[in-house]
C-alpha cells in the first residue's frame, strides 16, 4: 500500500512539474511567475484536487481548464 502511495505522490509531482512550465510558455511567463498566478486565482488548488484527471487530457486542454479557473477568479483575460 504505501508503494502506491509513493507512486501516486511520484506522478502528482511529474505532472505539476511538467505542467506548470507549460502554462508558463503558453502565457510567456517566468515558472515562477506562472506558479504565483496560478496559486493566487486558485488554479493551483483546482490543479491539486484534479491533478488525477487533468493528466490523462491533452496539455494544451489542461492550459485552458487553469486559465478558466483563473480568469474565474479574477485573474487577467
Amino acid at each position: 500500500m504505501t508503494t502506491d502511495l509513493q507512486k501516486a505522490t511520484k506522478d502528482k509531482i511529474a505532472f505539476l512539474s511538467f505542467i506548470v512550465p507549460e502554462f508558463a510558455k503558453s502565457f510567456k511567463m517566468s515558472i515562477p511567475h506562472s506558479y504565483q498566478y496560478l496559486k493566487r486565482y486558485g488554479a493551483w488548488d483546482y490543479l491539486n484536487e484534479n491533478w488525477w484527471a487533468l493528466h490523462t487530457d491533452n496539455p494544451f486542454w489542461t492550459v485552458r481548464y487553469l486559465y478558466d479557473v483563473c480568469y474565474e477568479n479574477g485573474g487577467q483575460r
